[in-house]
């Protein structure tokens, strides 16, 4: 009867630019697909090309690139007898649109360019693609010669139309269509669209997988029909992380859910899923029935084939499933653990170096780190071969197999604790205890001989030796001492990261990886080109609650019982000396304001859009139980004079792992000045004005 269709998406884990392993994971997604019966492929956007390829996308030999992979895949008989959804860069008309390219049988069915760009965030696609606004305007594609010789068309319909086959009719969106407000989906579906499908290049945020899925269930539950989406997945070559979530769902419920972080590169979803639901369901949908009867229609590309067999009347199809979201805290464990995955093997280094203190930041980076040995432990097991033979790479050995996270920790990761004259042996022991719980190959040093040769030469030179405040050195001096501490630190840390593995007769380098969080990166407390500065850094998005949060989940779902006397202590720098043996230096007196209150400080600047004035306004309702209006006015003032200052050092801020909505990121995320009047007179004057007025 024709009514079951069988479709797939995917999520594949592209590099920007790998047009050569992007061709074979495209590949890979087709035999699956096939293999389990699917008649329609759908991968995610800008799949040949990788979707972060910036500013190559400006180059020719990205499109050139792009079309002989195309070229590759028409040719080819894995790709016959299953309508292939493909994502790539194509100029037409010397414009240069983000497009799908859909093909059957070595003929190109329709190249349809994205209508609605992403461009906020860390997205910037308006700066390399145009979108096609002829609504439902179809023009002729001249096809390169390349392609015309493996398909014989010379050319193809290029623009807003859908798909008729034989037994329903397909529509495309691309990723940012989906959230737009008046998203394609609409009017396509009451055109009779019954398969809508989705290429997306949406990454990870924290407590933003939900959003997706309910945006796609909303699709079919108000319109009716199948919404299939497919993403990326995996770091491409930057901040950020694609997080899978393929899925497909059907009147508005999901029938098939695909994991949000894992080490698989081709993950595949297929559904077998019946039509008559759909027309079923739309029926007695009277408001939709009357505005699809006033729906412009769509152009119709033809196509002789279809998704559903003529005989398919005992086929069973799917049921709808309950999906699964992850913690918080599961997501801090899966996501940055996965995107140093990505980021260790594609570099080809043989593993990570981290400046271990003994406190709750450092910490978190080496739990993460602990998570990754057992992600690749366990992908080992499930019997993923990909991640074996990377794993083989990076130690340098033909036979190793990866059993034991703690083992698996020991040949990859270093860890170092910097002692000083200003270190406390309690942070001295829950590093090593830290170290020795989770098995990384752990080294104690001592700085100060480095410190006092550094400061002697400034004292030889200048004839004067700088003191700290509590000897009766000024604020001047006080600082100063405290950051040639930390700039020792990171020039030790590169040297340990370039020679440990040679002292150990190991051949390689280790990544050193940095731990400041994203709550201090926005106050910027941190010395400019100390241990925060690093190749990368897996917790520079996330908040100081946040991993709280996850050194406690930590705890029960590692049994890493050292984190439980970090936890307990107040976080601190150890810059200035010790008093009675006893730490007396705290992270938070330092900043004169709570990591909690510095939260809302990032969340009300970034994702609110307040200025100094609008946060008052916002913080004397938020906060009208415990401060006056003038004691908000001074927290507002501190922080943004604070800010203001320091924003100089988001400019050679490590690259972060992008998890957060306020991140202060300054190389796409967060673009600001960074060099202010600190005095914000203007501001503080209305601020000023305000109190007087509530006093």
């Amino acid at each position: 009867m024709g009514r079951a269709v069988t479709v797939a998406t995917c999520a594949l884990n592209q590099w920007a630019l790998d047009f050569e392993g992007n061709l074979e994971r495209i590949f890979r997604s087709i035999d699956i697909a096939k293999s389990r019966g699917a008649r329609y492929r759908l991968g995610p956007e800008l799949e040949i090309c990788g979707y972060g390829c910036s500013d190559h996308y400006y180059e020719s030999d990205t499109l050139l690139h792009s079309f002989q992979v195309l070229a590759k895949l028409l040719e080819s008989p894995a790709t016959q007898d299953i309508i292939c959804d493909v994502g790539m860069p194509v100029l037409h008309r010397n414009v240069r649109y983000n497009c799908r390219v859909i093909f059957l049988n070595k003929k190109i069915l329709l190249i349809r360019p994205k209508i609605s760009l992403a461009n906020a965030g860390n997205y910037r696609e308006l700066r390399w693609f145009t979108p096609w606004n002829k609504a439902r305007h179809v023009e002729e594609y001249f096809l390169p010669r390349i392609i015309q010789e493996v398909t014989g068309q010379e050319t193809v319909p290029f623009g807003d139309a859908v798909l008729a086959t034989k037994d329903t009719c397909l529509g495309t969106e691309i990723c940012e269509e989906l959230w737009a407000p008046n998203s394609p989906h609409i009017e396509m579906g009451l055109d009779g669209v019954e398969i809508f499908t989705n290429s997306s290049g949406s990454h990870h945020v924290l407590r933003k997988a939900h959003t997706r899925v309910d945006l796609v269930n909303s699709v079919t539950a108000k319109n009716g029909g199948i919404y299939i989406l497919a993403n990326q997945k995996g770091c491409d070559g930057d901040r950020l992380y694609y997080d899978g979530c393929a899925m497909i769902s059907m009147n508005g419920e999901t029938v098939a859910q695909g994991s949000q972080f894992s080490l698989d590169d081709v993950e595949v979803l297929v559904a077998t899923l019946d039509l008559e639901d759909i027309r079923s369901y739309r029926a007695e949908i009277s408001s939709r029935n009357l505005a699809a009867s006033k729906v412009n229609p769509y152009p119709r590309v033809k196509v002789n084939f279809a998704l559903s067999c003529s005989d398919d009347v005992a086929v069973p199809t799917c049921m709808p499933i309950q999906w699964r979201h992850h913690s918080p805290e599961e997501e801090i464990s899966l996501g940055p653990a996965c995107w140093l995955w990505d980021y260790l093997r594609r570099s080809k280094q043989a593993g990570f170096l981290l400046p271990l203190s003994g406190g709750i930041d450092s910490s978190a980076t080496a739990c993460i780190v602990y998570s990754m040995c057992h992600q690749v432990c366990l992908a080992v097991k499930n019997g993923n071969a990909d991640v074996l033979a990377d794993a083989r790479k990076i130690v340098n050995d033909e036979t190793y197999v990866p059993e034991d996270p703690r083992e698996f920790c020991k040949r990859i990761f270093t860890t170092c604790y910097m002692a000083s004259e200003n270190s406390s042996q309690d942070t001295c022991n829950r590093a090593k205890l830290l170290a020795e719980q989770i098995g990384s190959y752990h080294i104690n040093l001592n700085i100060d001989a480095a410190v006092k040769a550094i400061v002697g030469i400034f004292s030889m030179v200048t004839g004067r030796m700088p003191r700290f405040s509590v000897y009766g050195g000024s604020s001047r001096e006080n600082l100063a001492l405290q950051n040639v501490q930390a700039r020792i630190r990171m020039v030790l840390a590169y040297l340990f990261a370039q020679l440990t593995l040679w002292t150990r007769g190991m051949p390689g380098g280790l990544l050193v990886l940095g731990s400041a969080n994203v709550d201090e990166s926005l106050r910027g407390y941190l010395t400019k080109y100390d241990c925060s500065s690093a190749d990368i850094n897996p917790i520079g998005g996330i908040s100081k609650t946040d991993l709280k949060n996850f050194i406690k989940y930590c705890i029960e779902n590692f049994q890493l019982t050292a984190l439980r006397s970090i936890m307990s202590a107040p976080p601190t720098a150890e810059l200035e000396p010790l008093v009675e043996g006893q730490v007396a230096q705290t992270d938070e007196a330092d900043m004169g304001m709570t990591y909690a209150e510095l939260s809302i400080y990032g969340k009300l600047r970034k994702i609110a859009k307040a200025g100094p004035y609008s946060m008052f306004c916002k913080l004397i309702n938020m906060w009208k139980e415990i401060c006056t209006p003038r004691e908000v006015a001074s927290k507002v003032k501190h922080f943004f004079r604070t800010y203001s200052i320091n924003r100089h050092k988001m400019t050679t801020l490590t690259p972060s792992y992008h998890a957060e909505n306020y991140s202060p990121d300054d190389n796409r995320f967060d673009l600001r000045p960074f060099l202010y009047n600190t005095t914000w007179s203007w501001q503080f004057r209305c601020i000023d004005k305000q109190v007087n007025a509530l006093d």
